[in-house]
């Protein structure tokens, strides 16, 4: 690809030019960008910023792929990067990728820079891009739904993070045949960010959410509804809480922490889960700590998730599954409309190796109780 100025989407993308390199440098040392970006030198130098310009982006070009600055049409100052790079030409694919300077944010530049360099790409013969996210980098998520990007999974430990481990990354496609405009999410954002009734609050379960929910799940009356019934471990509530809003974007589930609207209080946890999106189907779960339990904060939580399902969703059945003996979850589930459709014998892993049976309950939006 050769490095040609392409207009679009109210952005420019242009080569990089000498006097860029203050701007790079600015943008590359930014702690955002330093967190996601695990490659690049740190601390950041304008020696690196003249670097790149001179040699990183020359190159990338010359290997078949592409490094552009993106810049403002009006002054023409450089508002991040966006590029094409691991090109397999056999395959007519590229991965494409960015970052967008302290200043520019929250514009929609990264969204309008992917959008233009796809465009370009398709069009110059590329068949297939994918654009890979830290899982735990629910904004440049949204740049690739905006985008038209679609979800295809996570790859496991498939990059090395700075200071040691590795990252996760969820891994994000567009073809050249896709549909104009945003991949349309399964589950939408809540409105406003949360669900209310006045009595309870749900929003989504977040980072800040960690104490309380590992708190929660190693409560046992709580592990001992769990499956298999064994109490987490903290990085298992690290990583659900820092995971959710992901987990949010590619429709895996949508996940709420339950408060109490009067005090904030942390009430206890919410999910649904799609399971069977081609036939409108979802499961939904709860668990709420001891001393919020019996003044009804469990069926004003699923009456509110439940309702936002069909409502928002588009579901057309949700389902939830409970140990024979949970009498109280059972309750909570009547309360709200659900039905007992049966038992399914052996369905769940239980305690030292054996098998639980689980009992079934459904709900269709005609049973939905006010």
């Amino acid at each position: 690809m050769t490095p040609e100025t392409i207009e679009a989407h109210g952005v420019r993308l242009r080569p990089f030019r000498p006097d860029d390199a203050d701007d790079v440098t600015a943008g590359c040392a930014d702690p955002l960008t330093q967190r996601f970006l695990d490659g690049l030198p740190s601390p950041y130098t304008i020696a690196d910023g003249h670097r790149w310009i001179t040699e990183g982006a020359p190159a990338a070009f010359a290997g078949g792929g592409a490094a552009y600055a993106v810049a403002d049409p009006a002054s023409d100052r450089l508002l991040g990067t966006v590029g094409l790079s691991h090109p397999v030409p056999q395959r007519g694919q590229a991965e494409i990728g960015y970052w967008v300077a302290p200043w520019a944010r929250r514009r929609g530049v990264a969204t309008a820079a992917t959008r233009a360099l796809a465009e370009h790409a398709f069009a110059t013969g590329i068949a297939r891009l994918e654009l890979v996210t830290d899982v735990g980098n629910a904004a440049s998520q949204r740049v690739a739904l905006a985008a038209g990007f679609r979800p295809e999974g996570v790859r496991r430990s498939a990059s090395p993070a700075r200071g040691g481990g590795r990252r996760d990354l969820t891994v994000w496609v567009r073809l050249a045949d896709d549909p104009p405009g945003r991949w349309q999410r399964p589950l939408p954002d809540l409105p406003g960010g949360r669900l209310t009734d006045g009595v309870v609050v749900l929003r989504r379960l977040g980072p800040e959410d960690v104490d309380e929910t590992y708190r929660l799940h190693t409560e046992p009356s709580v592990v001992a509804t769990r499956v298999p019934p064994e109490p987490p471990t903290r990085d298992w509530a690290e990583r659900r809480c820092h995971d959710a809003e992901s987990h949010w974007l590619t429709g895996i589930a949508a996940a709420v922490t339950i408060l109490d609207a009067a005090s904030g209080g942390f009430v206890g946890g919410c999910a649904l889960l799609p399971d069977r999106l081609d036939t409108g189907q979802a499961m939904l779960g709860y668990s709420l700590l001891p001393q919020w339990r019996g003044h009804g904060y469990a069926t004003r939580a699923v009456g509110l998730l439940a309702r936002w399902g069909f409502d928002q969703v588009g579901l057309a059945r949700l389902w939830a599954g409970t140990l024979p003996g949970n009498v109280a979850s059972q309750r909570v589930l009547e309360r709200s409309g659900f039905r007992r459709e049966g038992l399914l014998r052996g369905q769940l892993p239980g305690a030292a190796g054996n098998r639980a049976d689980s009992t079934v309950y459904g709900l269709l939006p005609a049973d939905l109780t006010d």
